[in-house]
């Protein structure tokens, strides 16, 4: 069997269809390549942007912002000294960019001005820590990006 030019051209056109749809369609069924956006419901937080920004307003406001310090133990998140820890409310969330099964969330109480977040919890790289907390009617909310 002869192949002329028009063959070659055609067969060469099946074969490079060919090779991307196995990787489109490989990539689409693959678990390994699944990329989920940051939250499922990102429209609702999107629409609370607003509040969170008034909270990070109101953060400033403080003379003294929240710290958190790397220790032997885990993250050591430091509240205000003038305030009372018996007032102080609020969720500490962890997340944790590159794997979502590691996000936490922690209610914040205190027996001190600090609260622990435990080594066993935390693995080693990029964190974003997210403080939402009250303190007598007032909303306020740290966040910071950290490498553990």
């Amino acid at each position: 069997m002869k192949i002329n030019w028009g063959t070659g051209i055609v067969l060469a056109f099946i074969g490079f269809i060919s090779f991307i749809m196995y990787f489109v369609i490989n990539m689409n069924i693959n678990k390994k390549y699944d990329h989920d956006l940051v939250a499922e419901d990102y429209y609702k937080l999107e629409l609370e942007f607003q509040n969170d920004i008034d909270k990070q307003n109101n953060a400033k406001t403080l003379e003294q912002n929240l710290s958190w310090t790397k220790t032997d133990e885990g993250i050591l998140i430091a509240f205000p000294e003038k305030l009372e820890i018996n007032s102080i409310t609020g969720k500490v969330f962890l997340y944790r960019p590159s794997n979502k099964q590691l996000d936490f969330e922690t209610p914040i109480s205190l027996s001190e001005h600090t609260l622990l977040i435990p080594d066993k919890r935390l693995l080693d790289g990029r964190w974003n820590i997210k403080v939402d907390w009250q303190y007598k009617g007032n909303k306020y909310l740290y966040k910071k990006e950290i490498s553990y």
